[in-house]
């Protein structure tokens, strides 16, 4: 019986197989044109789910992209009147109207005109125009002067609509909500640096992002001011150390203030929000962007849905960081 007994153990042993535990998918792609995406996720039944997750980005592109020559905000600019054709135009409009009412303007789809007057639209000369032509645009830019509801949108005045301060983190959002409905509980989705996580990471760990130094144009070598940790959150990162062009000696940033029509001029260099969703933080870091420093920190702390990280000069030019309470412990300077 003794060698019976052993016998059946190494049988038993030998049918025995060890279950090998799902492995992280990583897929990448284009959208909006030229903005890339990063998306590594695990799924238990080891689906790939580029095909329905491009399906997804190309019908938001037929909403929002102003690249769309038939997209509904095409339409929009167009016409000054939509009725909606697909189920992301009223959120976007409804997010916006409320960020526009908090940051009391400085956060505004309609200051696209200025944006491309100043050269940082889609094939716009970078130059600096004369204060009359600023004037003339700013006559169209408010974003109270749109009206809408549930169903459509209108306006009596030449306004023209640009959710490109907000559209990378709305399709953010999306992508999240996709990845749900098909069970997985833990992903990373970036589009165009605008992040949201959830769960862990391949290393069963929390997950973690770089935000970029503003030095990094002028000295590579400078290429991450911090580390954030972060679990069930979305950040959007916005600045004017990447995007710009000088004249004179002058530098310009995109960051067009709806206030003045002017690029902004002041300490803070770089702003990454932390929110539930990207599309709230992504509007809200264009909008800190515009207010600088004091107000930015303003609305954080009146805000506990929101969190921030904001990279800024002192009066000798020296790098200084300001990060909000709830984030503090998440936050690696380096």
């Amino acid at each position: 019986m003794r060698y019976l007994s052993i016998i059946l153990f190494f049988l038993l042993g030998a049918c025995t197989q060890v279950e090998e535990k799902p492995s992280y998918l990583k897929v990448t792609g284009i959208t909006m044109g030229v903005i890339h995406y990063s998306i590594t996720y695990l799924d238990n039944e080891q689906r790939n789910h580029q095909l329905g997750i491009d399906s997804l980005l190309k019908t938001f592109n037929q909403s929002l992209s102003t690249y769309v020559k038939d997209s509904e905000i095409s339409d929009f600019n167009n016409t000054g009147k939509l009725i909606y054709r697909s189920p992301f135009f009223y959120p976007v409009l409804k997010t916006s109207q409320e960020i526009y009412q908090i940051t009391s303007g400085a956060y505004d789809p309609t200051v696209g005109p200025l944006v491309n007057l100043w050269g940082f639209g889609p094939g716009e000369k970078q130059e600096v125009p004369d204060s009359l032509t600023i004037m003339n645009a700013m006559k169209n830019v408010g974003f109270n002067k749109l009206k809408f509801d549930t169903d459509s949108a209108h306006s009596q005045q030449e306004i023209n609509l640009s959710f490109s301060a907000i559209a990378k983190g709305y399709a953010v959002d999306l992508v999240a909500t996709f990845l749900e409905r098909k069970g997985v509980d833990n992903y990373f989705v970036e589009i165009g640096g605008e992040v949201i996580c959830k769960g862990v990471n391949p290393s069963d760990q929390t997950w973690q992002i770089g935000i970029f130094d503003p030095r990094v144009e002028e000295d590579p070598t400078k290429q991450r001011a911090a580390i954030a940790t972060i679990r069930n959150k979305a950040v959007a990162t916005s600045g004017n150390y990447r995007n710009f062009y000088e004249v004179d000696g002058k530098k310009y940033g995109h960051t067009i203030s709806p206030f003045t029509g002017y690029p902004v001029q002041h300490s803070l260099l770089s702003v990454s929000v932390f929110a539930d969703h990207c599309m709230t933080a992504d509007a809200y870091a264009t909008a800190f962007m515009v207010l600088g420093l004091e107000k930015a920190k303003g609305i954080l702390e009146a805000n506990r849905e929101l969190e921030g990280h904001f990279i800024y000069a002192d009066e000798l030019g020296n790098l200084k960081t300001y990060t909000s309470d709830g984030i503090k412990s998440a936050i690696l300077v380096e």
